[in-house]
């Protein structure tokens, strides 16, 4: 229980990283599941037939 007390700073820090990475992570696999990823520079992502849609400004 010492141990829990001295460092229960880095314990909530670590556990708001680790939350924070999480959603991160969850939000870029939605984007992926729904064709909305693009890598973000569309000129040199060769992959990115996404970013070719008509209206879309480059």
């Amino acid at each position: 229980m010492n141990w829990i007390e001295e460092n229960i700073g880095t314990i909530i820090v670590s556990i708001i990283i680790a939350t924070v990475l999480a959603l991160a992570i969850r939000s870029v696999i939605r984007q992926k599941r729904n064709g909305r990823s693009c890598c973000g520079s569309c000129g040199s992502c060769p992959g990115c037939v996404s970013c070719d849609k008509p209206g879309r400004m480059k």
